[in-house]
């Protein structure tokens, strides 16, 4: 009896209750678990140093707002606004030793400079291969993920495709007069920024802005190129012919996104841990901050530039923010943070709308725009991350985290359900620029891009392609086209029923007709 007391109080004092956790942990591990688990399941997208690859760096500062029950079970589900898998297969032991390696601190600051920039400029001898592109509005860069490559595909072809490390999305194309649509520029996860020629066919220089990078945004202009990172915090403001770096600026806080403004000179970005908002002007480069009265996690900017669409508190609070003033205009308390980076926008009827999906949550949500109400909630059968929609289609086309594609009319709410590959998960459709080719991606190593008849959901060709993941049509991935979209419903719907128009009607009306006289 007494050899068993002794052994159970030694293997109490071997093993300790965590208290923020509430799960049992080691008290003397003979190896650090946590970076063993790290190393095996994690490195692979955030590197084997934390820094960032693919998904973001992890660090005691990048991390302080968790505490560990929430971080482990985070990694269990799954981060909300990110592809990151869930882990539901390891144990409470195994998430809490990933939570605590993760949350130490780096083994030392991470600078990256202007001398590092500058230095890590890059060029290329590639052979010119013009793409002889026919319509630049039919044009769409596709990523694939795991192949390390970016196509360019115009119709049912494929142009070209050539190779960038750890290739992300977000691509944005030049659309000042001087090199209108020709050239692209791709981001990676781990900070480099790849110039593209649409024209030649060539890869152009390309530089490393930082070590983790968020996004990229153009100048009006097309004379700056803007490149957030998180790690270190900095926003890098770089020539777009040279790319070599003009200034940097330490961003003090977390940045969510930057996006730039067709309508005037300017950018903004905004911190999910700080309630300020950025404001670049894109000619001086001076830059101002605005108070707000919460944190912004995620947003867009609507179409007209009037108006930005914002979520706060954990994704719990929907807020539209005047771009005059950035006072709240409008609010909406609910439960799954919305996507707004993939929200879609439409024109029906006299009103327009634009629709979400919800992190983790098995719906889509409908917005009134400009009278700013929730239309309806529909559920689309499990956790989606895109939804979109073209004039030349009745439907919202969202993915539900699995082989299906659920297509939403407009009209009625009324859902179908097709499945493009059983088996296989689907996930984000783009279009081409007049609607008529609908590309999905289906998420898997062997997985394909499927190009349909938009109006038919016939299939037409299919590539080969490992986890591919965003399409970028030159019309439908810049908001000023917009309107001009809104016009092509507005004229159909007009021509059958004359009424008075809106001022935002009468935009949209002229933005279209424009398009149709060039």
């Amino acid at each position: 009896m007494r050899v068993l007391l002794v052994g159970l109080i030694v293997v109490g004092r071997l093993f300790a209750v965590d208290g923020a956790a509430g799960h049992m942990v080691e008290a003397l591990p003979s190896v650090d678990m946590g970076k063993k688990l790290y190393d095996t399941h994690c490195a692979m997208c955030h590197h084997i140093d934390r820094v960032g690859l693919d998904g973001p760096p992890l660090h005691k500062k990048s991390l302080r707002n968790y505490k560990n029950r929430a971080l482990s079970d985070k990694i269990k589900n799954g981060f909300p606004q990110t592809l990151m898998p869930k882990y539901e297969f390891l144990n409470p032991y195994e998430l809490l030793q990933i939570t605590r390696y993760i949350k130490k601190p780096l083994s030392k600051d991470i600078v990256w400079d202007k001398k590092d920039i500058d230095s890590s400029l890059t060029t290329f001898k590639d052979r010119a291969n013009p793409l002889k592109i026919q319509d630049i509005e039919q044009v769409l860069p596709v990523v694939e993920r795991e192949g390390d490559k970016v196509w360019v595909m115009e119709g049912e072809k494929i142009l070209s495709k050539f190779h960038l490390d750890h290739v992300h999305g977000g691509i944005k194309y030049t659309m000042n007069k001087e090199n209108y649509g020709e050239f692209i520029f791709v981001p990676t996860r781990d900070g480099w920024v790849q110039k593209y020629s649409l024209k030649t066919g060539k890869r152009e220089p390309k530089i490393r802005a930082c070590i983790n990078l968020r996004n990229l945004s153009i100048s009006k202009d097309g004379k700056n190129l803007l490149t957030t990172c998180l790690l270190p915090k900095q926003l890098v403001i770089s020539d777009i012919k040279s790319m070599k770096t003009k200034k940097i600026v330490p961003l003090d806080g977390k940045v969510s996104a930057l996006y730039e403004f067709y309508s005037k000179d300017q950018a903004m970005w905004t911190y999910r841990d700080k309630p300020l908002i950025g404001m670049l002007d894109t000619k001086t480069l001076d830059i101002k901050y605005i108070k707000i009265e919460e944190p912004i996690e995620d947003f867009f900017i609507e179409p007209f530039e009037e108006f930005i669409i914002a979520t706060s508190r954990g994704g719990k609070s929907m807020k539209v923010l005047s771009v005059k003033d950035f006072k709240v205009v409008f609010q909406e308390e609910m439960e799954g943070m919305p996507h707004l980076f993939s929200a879609t926008y439409w024109y029906n009827d006299g009103e327009f709308y634009f629709a979400t999906p919800h992190i983790r949550k098995p719906y889509v949500t409908v917005w009134q725009m400009f009278d700013w109400k929730l239309v309806r909630q529909i559920n689309t059968g499990g956790d989606g991350f895109f939804v979109k929609t073209h004039p030349y289609t009745p439907y919202l086309w969202a993915d539900n985290g699995s082989d299906e594609l659920v297509l939403i009319d407009k009209q009625t709410y009324k859902k179908t359900v097709i499945v493009p590959r059983k088996g296989k998960q689907y996930i984000h459709t783009e279009y081409s620029g007049d609607g008529k080719l609908a590309y999905l991606s289906l998420y898997e190593a062997d997985g394909e891009i499927v190009v349909l008849d938009t109006k038919t959901q016939k299939e037409l060709v299919t590539y080969k392609a490992n986890i591919p993941v965003g399409k970028y049509n030159f019309v439908n991935k810049n908001r000023r086209f917009y309107p001009r979209l809104f016009g092509q419903t507005i004229y159909e719907q007009n021509m059958k029923n004359k009424k008075t128009l809106n001022d935002y009607e009468k935009r949209s009306l002229k933005a279209y007709k424009d398009s149709i006289k060039k």
